[in-house]
This record gives C-alpha cells, structure tokens and sequence, in this order.
C-alpha cells in the first residue's frame, strides 16, 4: 500500500542530517507531453495556493497528483515519504510507461541563492526515469491518498479484545488539530488523544463524555483528522496532495474543511492540490484555483474558467443561466434561431408571456421575488411600446411606491426590456411575410409568400404558408420560414438588440478550446 500521510512530525530526530537549507518551493505550471492518458496539456498553479483539480473520471487528475509527488526529494526522510514514479507508474505487460514526459516549472531557493522559473523535465525513455532521484530539488510532500478514506475497523485484523495505552494529545499544534476538526463536525471535542498497544496506533477522541479511538469513528470524520494531521505538522513551503478531498464529506463540511486549508496554505506558504468530484467547489473559485480537465482524441484541455458545460460534463444536467421571455410563438422562433447561431441554444431558456402588457407584470414579479439576474431580458415584438417612454410608463404601473427603493428598481427593470427592430407601422408576421417576398431566390416558401397579396388579419401572413405548405406542425413550419427569411439582408438589423446582448455574454459562458501550437519542453 502507497504511503499517504507520511511522518508528519518536525521533532529532529539525534544524529539525522539535514541537507542543503532549501526554501521557497513553489510550482508555477507543469507542461505535460504524455503521462498515462494525459496529452499535450499544461496545469499553471499561480493565483492562489489551493489548487482543486475536477474533471470527470478517467480525465487524469489523480495522475497529476501521483507525477507532483515524484518531483521532489524529501528534505528529511524521516519526516516524509521519499516518493518515487515506480510506485504510482509500476511497470507491467500492458505498459512499461516508455515515452511519459513532462516538465515541472517552478521556483526555490538554496541557502541566498533564488532560482525562478526553473525548468526540470521528467521522462521515461528507456528503463528508468530521469532525471536520477536525488538529482531533485528537495521540498517536503505529503501524500493523502483514497485509501485514507478506509474505516480504520476495515483495516483492523483482530477481533478479541484490543488493549491500547492513552497519551492525551495536548502540544499546541495538537489543541489546533482538535479545535478545526471540531469546528468543520460541529463537535466540541473534549480531548484528543493517542492510542498504543503492540500492534499498532490509533487515534481517539472525546465528545459528549463519550471516549472513542479511529476503530469507532466514521470514516469521513477520521479522514479530516488525517488531512488536518498532514496540514497543521507540516514545515513552512511543503506540498500537500490530497486525492479526493470531498470523498465521505457532506457538503457543508467540505465548504469550511476548503476554507481552514487556504487560511494555513496562506500563513504557512503551503501549496495544496487536491482532486475532487464535488460541483459545490466551484462555489470557491474567488480565493481557490480551479482546473478543469477533460480529453479530446487530439490532446487534454485544462480550462480555468467554470462554464455551464463544466458543470454538465460533471453532474450530467444541463444548467441554463440565460432566461429569454417573449410574446408568441414567432418570437419564440426567432430568438431560438438566434441562439442557434451564436452556438449558444444550450445555455438559454425561452418562455413566452403571452400579450405585450404581461412583459411589465410579469418582469416586475421577478423583480419584487429577487429572480431577475443579469441574464434575463425580456423581448418585446416591437410593434407595442417602443419608446423609452412608453415602456416607463408601463413599468411604473406595474411597480408601485413613492420610495428610493422602488424608483431604483424601476430604472432596473427598464434596462432588462427590449424590442425587435421593426419597422414603423408593421406587425411581425407581415414584417416577415415581407422579408420572404423581397428575396429573389427559388424556394417554396418565398414562392408560396408572394401567393399571399391580402389577408383579414396580420397573423395569417405567416400561418397560411404554414397552411398551404402542409407541414406537420405549426412548429416545423415557423422553423423553416425564419431560415429562409433570415436570408434577407435586412435580417441582421432586426434581431440586431437581441443578439447583441447575447453576444456580449457568449464568452463568460462558452468554453474556447485554445488552439495553440504543441509544445515542446526542451
């Protein structure tokens, strides 16, 4: 079994030797040509010192983790693990690993001497990986691997009766250790203590007047105290790798187990990577790195930003941020094929609201129940309330009140309504019936709209071709007429304040795949 939270003490230990005084360890990025199944990708670790790792499984952050803990030598071997690609890349007849490469760019400093941006390049060409070990820079790693997530009673091998001696842990460090692991059960801890016998070591703890060791515990309330082990015992600069750090954690654990690491990250110059599957760390991305990773047949993209398809790649949902309401079902069509366009159709929903007058009511109710986000807009056909003064009027109908409170949400809603360009005197449906008999091109459509000279009312400009061309729904017929009429040059004026405003939120929302040369680490 892979050593995970590795001799977490700073006690000096007679006769060791310390080697060279080593400092300010930091990793800027790693550059990763192949490692297992990732390809050509670069991971960049500045901007905080919490990095989490998501994607979904099988996109390699595990093996991140795995090539960051081989890149160093232990300052002191009896304080940490001294690890080594053999044991996360163990050769076997499937592969022999042969062709893995990757840079690490990073800093550290040796006694006065600062080295920045640093290049070591880790390979495996032949038989063995190089560079040789103890040609790495030293920094002490701390390994928290899945398996630390096992109940301890899983791992115990003995039934009888086990007797152990109590060592009550009250160093200062150990009085912290208690005090956050309290804080993130929402236990008040009474102690916290150390159990021994002659097979082995546990830890323990009192609640409640209740005393229990690890064999008791659940396994997420004993791993937080493995992760806060490592965190709080470890030196000034160390790296610490945490695999799965949501594994057996409720959400509002996690929240505040995120929180107490970045706080010591920050005091003690830690670095911190850790994986996670939990959607709910994306809600931290203001003081935590967050990488998002997945593959393509070509390569592995590493995204910094959280777009809605990160979230579906990880949960399987969908999640629309863009809420569009409009009149009728024509609108509705319009604005579909305005999405359609911009490549956007997956992150917007579109409701009609029925007659023009419902827009002012029914944006004031989402206004007043605090629902109307920046990414709502509601959509008149522009045949009704075009001025700016018609729509205050309308607005200042549907929200009362004489207070600053309610002209500020006034001004508010009005900045959340707009309009089709259409022309002066025309009603949608023989604005588009026009469109389609201004194109000189051959088509059904266009042919069957210059049939129509005269009907008894506006809607049938557009509802007799869906008649007489028999289609299956008025659905499929509507679809059909806005691609031909969106043909016409004067198309693009019409749907122009609309898809303007959608164009201004497509980058905080789609995810642009870097087309970049590949690179190669010398």
């Amino acid at each position: 079994m892979l050593h995970n939270m590795v001799k977490c003490t700073n006690k000096p230990i007679k006769g060791e030797v310390e080697m060279a005084d080593y400092s300010q360890q930091k990793i800027r990025k790693v550059y990763i040509n192949l490692l297992k199944n990732l390809k050509e990708v670069e991971i960049d670790f500045s901007g905080s010192s919490l990095t989490a790792l998501i994607g979904i499984n099988g996109s390699g952050k595990s093996t991140i983790l795995h090539a960051l803990a081989c890149c160093y030598k232990p300052i002191n071997e009896n304080r940490t693990y001294n690890y080594k690609f053999s044991q996360f890349f163990t050769p076997t007849v499937d592969s022999l690993w042969q062709g893995s490469r990757f840079t690490m760019y990073h800093d550290y400093r040796i006694g006065s001497r600062v080295h920045e941006d640093s290049e070591t390049t880790f390979s495996k060409n032949a038989d063995r990986w190089s560079p040789k070990y103890d040609r790495r820079v030293a920094r002490d790693v701390f390994y928290i691997g899945i398996n630390t997530g096992v109940p301890k009673i899983e791992e115990e091998k003995r039934q009888s009766f086990i007797r152990y001696s109590t060592t009550l842990l009250d160093d200062a460090t150990s009085r912290v250790i208690k005090e956050k692991a309290g804080y993130i059960m929402n236990r008040d801890y009474s102690s916290y203590n150390l159990h021994s016998d002659s097979k082995g070591k546990y830890i323990g703890v009192e609640y409640n007047q209740a005393k229990y060791s690890s064999l008791s515990m659940s396994a997420g309330e004993q791993r937080i105290f493995k992760i806060l082990s490592a965190v709080y015992n470890a030196p000034k600069n160390s790296l610490i790798l945490i695999d799965e750090i949501d594994l057996l954690l409720h959400v509002f654990a996690l929240k505040k187990l995120v929180e107490i690491l970045y706080h010591r990250a920050e005091d003690k110059k830690l670095q911190i990577v850790f994986t996670t599957h939990s959607i709910n760390i994306l809600n931290y991305n203001e003081f935590i790195n967050i990488r998002h990773l997945y593959n393509t047949s070509d390569k592995t993209i590493c995204l910094t930003d959280t777009k809605p398809d990160t979230i579906y790649r990880m949960t399987g949902e969908s999640t629309r941020p863009i809420d569009l309401f409009v009149e009728d079902d024509l609108a509705f069509t319009i604005v579909n094929q305005i999405t359609e366009s911009l490549n956007m159709s997956r992150y917007v929903n579109v409701t009609r609201y029925g007659a023009a007058q419902n827009c002012f009511t029914t944006a004031a109710g989402m206004m007043l129940s605090n629902k109307l986000t920046s990414e709502c807009l509601f959509i008149l056909d522009g045949d009704m309330y075009v001025s700016d003064e018609d729509k205050i009027d309308r607005v200042n109908s549907a929200l009362t009140g004489s207070a600053q409170k309610s002209s500020e949400m006034r001004n508010k809603l009005v900045n959340h309504i707009t309009q089709f360009n259409l022309p002066d005197g025309f009603a949608p449906e023989f604005f588009i019936h026009s469109l389609l008999k201004e194109l000189t091109i051959t088509h059904q459509i266009v042919e069957t709209a210059k049939e129509i000279q005269k009907v008894d009312n506006t809607h049938k400009y557009v509802d007799d071709i869906i008649e007489r061309m028999n289609y299956q729904s008025k659905e499929v017929g509507l679809s059909k007429i806005i691609d031909v009429a969106s043909q016409n040059e004067k198309w693009e004026h019409y749907i122009y304040p609309i898809k303007n405003w959608l164009k201004a939120l497509r980058n905080d929302l789609s995810e642009e795949i870097p087309n970049e040369p590949v690179f190669q680490s010398t």
